[in-house]
């Protein structure tokens, strides 16, 4: 098989087609995990898997290179083949996906004067190392080698960083790498491209735009969105995000199909977790530092579970796999003699004189509108509110048989005695269509009394039809083929699954449908419809025990749920003796540990009793600080960082526990230092610069709404005393300058709003005039940090957190400091129910990281959005499991318990396991 391309399409061993592309992550599930993830995909109509590849997790450690178990990306790829799955390789180096530096591994960050994203010499030699190793693994599993990679991506979103000669150097050597190491299919590139690629586009609104803009840059290859968001991450202390609903996405799609793309890659598919030390941080406050859930509010949530999602895209790539052959050949259509009813917006695609509609809704409800698609021809149509639907005119379904309505087809099935056509209607709604045929058509209103209303001459019929609960078989003759027509109302179109299987080519009325490793279909059955079945010989309702597919029910009766028990605690001291004592702390990086925690201790000696202001001049993560053993507070905000503490009159210790939150995953910067790596000062002065600015003549505060659009610069004026350190963090404008002297912000981007920067080399003893134009509105933080240099705290141990704590105690009580608890729960395969997901709920806990059986699940912090952890079936023992957490704050475990997610809480029963071949 081979893969060619033209500005229409990719085409594959000469055929056409409509990429309808999952994005799923090997990297972030158990091995175990991929079949049915994979096979839920193919359920969905998707014909292509897109995933990246992550550097961090294939080498860990220099040298040292793991594709074996969970990381075995070359079976993954064969998987995708075995199961029909054609793959978009996405080999980075940077690969951004919300993981740990964008999925450079930790160690680069230890190469002095390393430059990242960029035509560096030792950068590139450890980049060039590493394909050597991963592109021998696509490259054999190309399609024309035998596998089903189609497409390879160089590099990520490049655009992002501008068109610097040295960038545009990076790109083409990465190309010329990949060439070089056998990637023979066709190079693509998302943001930013490299010569000799087909250039992507990554988005979720937009959609005429961003096809446009991809046109003027190369009007001769196909148009594919490498990432349709389908959701958004979600980060520690931010809101759930669900702020693109099911019915959004599907005219997000829609817009998307109806600008001319000839793929859609649904980025995510299915998000997974972020599990270990992997959750990223990204760009655009101080502290958006990735949950570890990576669910992205996906069509297959983080345990594998279809959502509302999941329905809305197997309906349009259901739609698209039965309109291909249009959607690739059509052009745009004007439609200056088109009417429509107040409140609708139209746009159209056309081939020949087939013609497929786009029939947007501005109105605030559901409403019906009329469309006068041809001189003698108004269709009806029903819009929910704010909502697009396709209207199909004269679309040929087969030879001699064409199709207008208001709505999806979503199967077209052409056997040797029959044509199959399926429709969907919307949920309690009429749906008007009209099918047209070269020679006769051929039907008898006396067999449907349900049907209102039918009109029938010559070669035209026109039906109107209800969309009833249960699925609705109309069998008519056009040109004297054979045709069934099948009518769905929006459930059971939920319930409607193309399995080309031995068992059935449908299976319709099914709530759920899997595939055992077997290769058995089984599938949880609606009890309050029949069952249709779509065989090459018949369709064929069944209102008995099903016999087509392994049947099952959902049990009323919750499954039984393992304990927590035998919970104990371990208090971590916080030894300030222990460690490494260095002039000024070192991140973690430097002090060569690639995550979890570092302790940073110092003595202080006061004169006396006194409260004194504590900053830190670099931290990339969030401090909880001690003081003489005693928790004082913790430092949230990062770039810099201060805190008010308590000392005492004569010897103190002042301590830092620092968990390596994640780095930056997205951003101009990368490579930051983690942890503490900046001086830190006693005495400093906090000053909140939101406040007192000049604009025209008004005092204007940042950090209330200044709504005013193209605002001119703001001034202010500052005092300052000679011999003074001052650090400007918070959400800096480019255009800031002090004294008239433009401020130097390196690397600075408009869409990375948040930095740190030493403004002790612009100010002069005195008064300071300010000039800034503000960059958002509010402004959550602008602060000045102001040091003297005299009261500089050094030197600074440094040291990891003990992997155990001190003699163990009753996990009941409140230990008022960090610890390690640690508790077990049984688990019997046997007993287990069938498709169980488990989770952790950490009521009552604080933050920390969790261990199940020795292995890291990812970091927990109780502050929101995320309160169930995911345990994965496959790092289960058979038997007694042992669950570790380590809590900042030694919270007592007694809220803490185990639970099943939603579905498991329904589990299936057992109810027929005969399975014959044929219905």
């Amino acid at each position: 098989m081979t893969i060619q391309y033209d500005k229409k399409s990719f085409v594959i061993d000469g055929k056409r087609v409509f990429l309808n592309s999952a994005a799923v992550h090997y990297f972030r599930m158990p091995k175990e995990e991929w079949r049915d993830v994979l096979i839920k995909a193919k359920l969905a109509g998707m014909n292509c898997i897109d995933t990246y590849f992550a550097w961090n997790v294939h080498e860990a450690e220099e040298g040292s290179f793991n594709f074996e178990g969970d990381n075995d990306c070359g079976a993954f790829m064969d998987l995708c083949a075995e199961l029909g799955l054609w793959v978009i390789a996405r080999p980075g180096p940077f690969i951004c996906a919300e993981w740990d530096f964008g999925g450079y591994p930790w160690w680069l960050a230890k190469k002095a004067n390393m430059e990242y994203r960029i035509d560096h010499p030792e950068h590139l030699e450890y980049v060039f190392r590493y394909f050597d190793r991963l592109l021998p693994l696509i490259s054999a599993r190309q399609l024309h080698k035998g596998g089903s990679v189609i497409l390879v991506q160089v590099e990520n979103e490049y655009g992002y960083l501008g068109e610097s000669e040295r960038g545009k150097n990076y790109m083409r050597l990465l190309r010329d790498g990949m060439l070089a190491r056998g990637i023979e299919v066709p190079l693509i590139t998302c943001v930013g491209g490299a010569e000799d690629t087909i250039e992507c586009a990554n988005f979720w609104s937009g959609a005429k735009q961003h096809y446009g803009k991809l046109v003027a840059k190369q009007p001769d290859t196909p148009k594919l969105v490498t990432e349709f968001w389908t959701g958004w991450f979600e980060h520690w202390g931010g809101s759930a995000a669900l702020q693109k609903t099911a019915a959004l996405y599907e005219k997000r799609i829609l817009e998307t199909i109806a600008a001319g793309f000839d793929g859609i890659n649904h980025y995510m598919f299915f998000g997974g977790t972020n599990f270990g030390s992997y959750g990223g941080r990204t760009v655009g406050s101080s502290d958006i530092f990735m949950i570890t859930s990576y669910d992205y509010d996906a069509p297959l949530d983080e345990y594998g579970r279809t959502t509302a999602k999941y329905f809305t895209a197997k309906k349009l790539s259901q739609f698209t796999n039965v309109m291909s052959e249009f959607l690739l050949e059509a052009e745009e259509e004007d439609l200056p003699t088109f009417n429509a009813s107040n409140g609708l917006t139209l746009s159209a695609l056309k081939l020949d004189r087939q013609q497929l509609l786009f029939a947007a809704s501005s109105k605030e409800e559901r409403e019906g509108f009329h469309i006068t698609l041809r001189d003698d021809l108004t269709l009806p149509v029903t819009i929910e509110a704010g909502g697009m639907i396709p209207v199909l005119d004269g679309v040929k379904v087969m030879d001699g048989l064409s199709l207008t309505m208001g709505g999806y087809v979503i199967g077209n099935e052409s056997y040797e005695n029959r044509q199959v056509l399926i429709v969907s209607g919307g949920r309690g709604q009429r749906l008007t269509l009209l099918l047209e045929a070269e020679d006769t058509l051929e039907w008898s209103a006396n067999d449907y009394p349900s049907i209102r209303y039918s009109w029938l001459h010559k070669r035209r019929l026109q039906l109107d039809l209800y969309s009833f609960e249960e699925p609705q078989l109309i069998t008519l003759k056009a040109n004297g083929r054979l045709v069934e027509l099948i009518m769905l109302n929006a459930e059971s179109t939920e319930q409607a699954w193309r399995v080309a299987h031995p068992a059935a080519d449908w299976v319709i009325g099914y709530k759920d449908v899997s595939v055992t490793p077997e290769g058995l279909l089984e599938g949880v059955k609606d009890e309050s419809r029949a069952s249709l079945y779509i065989t090459n010989q018949q369709s064929l309702f069944s209102y008995e025990q099903p016999a087509a597919i392994q049947c099952h029910s959902y049990s009323n009766t919750a499954a039984k749920l393992p304990q927590l028990a035998n919970w104990s605690a371990s208090p971590v001291a916080l030894d300030h003796q222990s460690g490494i004592m260095l002039q000024r702390p070192v991140g973690f990086a430097e002090f060569g540990q690639e995550a979890g925690y570092l302790l940073y201790s110092h003595e202080l000696y006061s004169e006396s009793e006194k409260e004194t202001m504590i900053a830190i001049s670099a931290l990339q993560d969030s401090v909880r600080v001690y003081v003489n053993g005693k928790e004082q507070g913790f430092i949230k905000d990062v770039g810099a960082g201060s805190i008010g503490v308590q000392l005492e009159r004569g010897r103190n210790t002042i301590q830092f526990l620092v968990q390596h939150m994640g780095r930056l995953n997205f951003s101009p910067y990368l490579g930051e230092e983690k942890g503490i790596s900046g001086a830190v000062y006693k005495d400093a002065e906090i000053v909140d610069f939101r406040k007192g600015w000049q604009l025209d003549n008004t005092i204007v505060d940042l950090s209330q709404v200044i709504a005013a659009d193209n605002l001119k610069p703001m001034r202010k004026r500052w005092h300052i005393e000679a011999g003074k350190r001052v650090l400007m963090v918070g959400a800096i404008s480019e255009n800031l300058s002090i004294n008239g002297v433009q401020v130097e912000l390196e690397g600075y981007s408009s869409w990375f709003k948040f930095h740190t920067v030493d403004l002790t080399s612009y100010l002069q003893a005195g008064p300071n005039e300010f000039e800034m134009q503000p960059v958002v509105s509010p402004m959550e933080r602008l602060q000045l940090i102001v040091c003297d240099e005299q009261q500089r705290l050094e030197p600074w141990r440094v040291g990891a957190l003990k992997d155990k704590g001190e003699k163990e105690t009753s996990a009941a009580l409140e230990l008022q400091g960090p610890a390690w608890l640690r508790g077990s729960f049984m688990w019997s395969e046997s007993d287990a129910p069938r498709h169980a997901r488990l989770k952790l709920r950490l009521t009552g806990m604080s933050k920390g990281f969790i261990r199940l059986n020795g292995r890291s699940l990812g970091r927990y912090w109780q502050v929101g959005p995320q309160e169930d952890y995911k345990l994965p079936l496959a790092w289960l023992n058979n038997g007694v499991n042992t669950l570790e957490l380590f809590d900042e704050q030694g919270r007592s475990p007694r809220q803490v318990k185990l639970l099943f997610d939603n579905h498991t809480s329904m589990q299936w029963s057992e109810l027929n396991s005969s399975v014959p071949e044929r219905v």
